[in-house]
C-alpha cells in the first residue's frame, strides 16, 4: 500500500522559546508543513508544557498547519478552546479520554481534524470501534511528557501493525510519530508505514545542524524511505 505523503512537523516544545518568533520564521523558511505543539499538563504526563495562549499567539505570526497534541487528563473539556485559538487539527489520548467517540466527534464537529494517540503500551485494539472518526493516528514512540527521550525499539513494529490494520479497513489516513524522531530512526519509522514525522532535538531543532538543515535531511531520509519501502514510487 503506497503511503500517503510525508509531512514534517516542527516540535515547538523543542524550539528556542526566547526566539520564538525567529524559530517560526526559520521553520516556516525550511519548508516545514506543520507545527506540532504539545500541551502538558504535569497531571496525565509529570511535565507542564504549551497553552493555549501559545496556540493563539502562533496562530498570529504564521499560516503554517498546527496540531495540537493534548496530552492533559479529561481533554474534552479544552478541544472548543483549542480550536478557536487556530488548532487545525486536535488529537487527543485513548488513554485519556472516559468517551473517545463522543470526544473525536465533537472535535470535528468544530471543523477541526481529530486525531488519536496512542502510548508505547497501549494496543491498537482501542481503535477497532472508532476508525471512521479519526483523520490521523499518533503512534507516541517514546512515553509521552519529556523532549530528549530514547526510542521504545517495540514501537516501530506497532507503526506497521497499524498500517496493516488501517490498510485491511481500507483507511489510508496518516500515522503521525512523535519521540526520538531521529535522522537515525526515521528510515524505519517509514518504512514500517508513518508518513508525517514530529521533529525535535535529534532532527529539526539539532545543536548542530540549523533548522533548514535539520528538515532538508529529515525529508531526505524519509522520501528515500519511503521509496525503498513501497517499489520506487513517488
Amino acid at each position: 500500500m503506497l503511503l500517503p505523503p510525508i509531512k514534517l512537523c516542527a516540535s515547538l516544545a523543542c524550539a528556542d522559546p526566547l526566539h520564538l518568533a525567529r524559530e517560526i520564521e526559520a521553520i516556516e523558511a525550511a519548508g516545514i508543513d506543520m507545527i506540532h505543539i504539545d500541551v502538558m499538563d504535569g497531571s496525565f504526563v509529570p511535565n507542564l508544557a504549551l497553552s493555549i495562549d501559545l496556540v493563539r499567539a502562533v496562530r498570529r505570526i504564521t499560516d503554517l498547519p498546527m496540531d495540537a497534541h493534548l496530552m492533559m487528563v479529561d481533554p474534552a473539556r479544552y478541544i472548543e478552546p483549542f480550536a478557536e485559538a487556530g488548532a487545525d487539527l486536535i488529537v487527543v489520548h485513548q488513554e485519556a479520554c472516559t468517551h473517545l467517540q463522543r470526544t473525536l466527534a465533537a472535535i470535528r464537529a468544530l471543523g477541526v481534524g481529530a486525531g488519536v494517540a496512542l502510548n508505547p503500551a497501549t494496543s491498537l485494539k482501542m481503535l477497532e470501534y472508532v476508525l471512521d472518526d479519526i483523520d490521523l493516528l499518533l503512534i507516541m514512540t517514546v512515553n509521552p511528557g519529556f523532549v530528549g527521550q530514547k526510542l521504545v525499539p517495540a514501537t516501530v513494529g506497532k507503526i506497521a501493525d497499524a498500517r496493516r490494520m488501517l490498510a485491511a479497513h481500507n483507511r489510508p489516513i496518516d500515522i503521525q510519530v512523535d519521540g526520538n524522531v531521529s535522522l537515525d530512526n526515521a528510515h524505519a519509522m517509514v518504512a514500517a508505514g508513518a508518513n508525517w514525522l514530529v521533529g525535535g532535538t535529534s532532527s529539526i531543532f539539532r545543536r548542530d545542524l540549523t533548522i533548514a538543515e535539520g528538515a532538508a535531511e529529515l525529508r531526505r531520509v524519509a522520501e528515500r524511505a519511503r521509496m525503498e519501502a513501497h517499489g520506487g514510487v513517488a
